[in-house]
């Protein structure tokens, strides 16, 4: 039996750009729930600093992760948020 990639995506915003960088990211999740292999896509938003975004998704593979990092709204996202995101960290991770 294979596991499932589980992918923790942090996500900082610049202070100025936070509304900007969270509407951004929302129009990300129908298209990549349609991606091939993605199980579960979903978006939160830090209680304390609203500035801090964590995707928490699972994909089938490393491969369709791979493929979903080159599709046309990953690049449209990162054409829009250019200069705004402070920091992003991709955690690649296994259930145990």
């Amino acid at each position: 039996m294979t596991n499932t990639l589980t992918v923790v995506a942090k996500i900082i915003a610049q202070a100025d750009k936070v509304e900007l960088v969270k509407a951004e990211m929302k129009k990300l999740i129908a298209p990549t729930l349609l991606d091939e292999g993605c199980l579960q896509y979903d978006l939160h938003q830090d209680h304390v600093d609203p500035a801090v975004f964590i995707f928490y998704e699972q994909w089938q593979d490393e491969a369709c992760l791979q493929a979903h990092l080159n599709t046309a709204h990953i690049a449209r996202y990162m054409q829009a948020v250019d200069g705004a995101v402070v920091s992003f960290e991709l955690h690649r991770m296994t259930k145990l």
